[in-house]
């Protein structure tokens, strides 16, 4: 797959993203936590370049997105975002057919390099609620690969669990979810019910890190009656004023389920890259 149509689906995959009335987190329905929508569109934009450069490696990929991210915005808008769709990209770059066989390629080919650059990333986007680690701190030069130091943060990180499980979330629960509406209603809806099953199948790690899981556990438990009545509801239209209260409820108490939100993208980013690929292997 061209650079360029990497490039246009990560793009793609945070535009539809913001379209969704998520509720606490940042979309063209309301802005959040000193954060608008406008600032998550420079953001994708500058960081598709990077994120798709040709043959870069995935240590790269999210420096650069970083880098460039932090120049067009002057904050962190989309770390977690990066972390996940870096790798993606690396693989619909090299993939023949099968998007998750080469994205397993390409993550047990990250080396310490990668490790090291990702790790400087982190510091320098300097996410909420970052701290210390006894082994693979962030703030020190990296000792393993960057799949050895995701796997050893994977039981309390919600984007380290992917490298650790060859994106499981994202292509068993996030694309089942989307799958299911895509088709049947109009894209944001399913973007939403996608952030939602997120939110409702496990405790939010962003949350988690930030106000703890007892926290993370109530919202766990509301989004999941919420997911249940999208699902079900033939208008979902008609649920948006109860989304609107909820998201205006979470945004002021600083409740922001980042997590959830970056899964999203990467599911709609492996839903667009994935559709690439088979035209391709249609168009011969």
């Amino acid at each position: 797959m061209r650079s360029e149509q990497i490039a246009e689906a990560f793009k793609w995959a945070c535009l539809a993203e913001l379209d969704a009335p998520k509720p606490g987190n940042v979309h063209v329905y309301a802005a959040g936590h000193r954060m608008t929508a406008e600032e998550f569109v420079r953001s994708a934009v500058a960081a598709a370049g990077p994120l798709s450069a040709p043959a870069a490696r995935v240590g790269e990929r999210i420096f650069r997105a970083v880098e460039a991210t932090l120049a067009a915005v002057g904050a962190n808008t989309n770390l977690g975002i990066i972390l996940l769709c870096a790798p993606l990209a690396a693989a619909a770059e090299v993939a023949d057919e099968d998007l998750r066989a080469a994205l397993a390629q390409v993550l047990h080919g990250l080396n310490q390099d990668d490790a090291d650059l990702a790790f400087r990333s982190i510091v320098r986007a300097a996410p909420a609620g970052l701290g210390r680690s006894t082994r693979h701190d962030v703030f020190e030069p990296a000792t393993a690969t960057l799949l050895q130091a995701m796997i050893e943060a994977a039981d309390r990180d919600g984007v380290a669990r992917q490298y650790a499980t060859n994106f499981a979330d994202v292509f068993d629960l996030g694309l089942s979810n989307l799958d299911v509406m895509w088709d049947e209603t109009d894209p944001k809806w399913a973007t939403l019910a996608t952030y939602l099953g997120f939110l409702s199948a496990f405790p939010d790690s962003h949350i988690v890190r930030k106000l703890g899981i007892q926290c993370a556990d109530e919202i766990k438990r509301k989004a999941s009656n919420l997911h249940a009545s999208l699902r079900t509801k033939e208008d979902a239209a008609q649920l948006l004023p109860d989304i609107m209260s909820w998201d205006a409820a979470l945004k002021a108490d600083g409740i922001n389920p980042g997590t959830s939100a970056d899964l999203t993208v990467a599911t709609l980013f492996a839903h667009r890259l994935r559709t690439i690929l088979r035209s391709l292997r249609i168009g011969g």
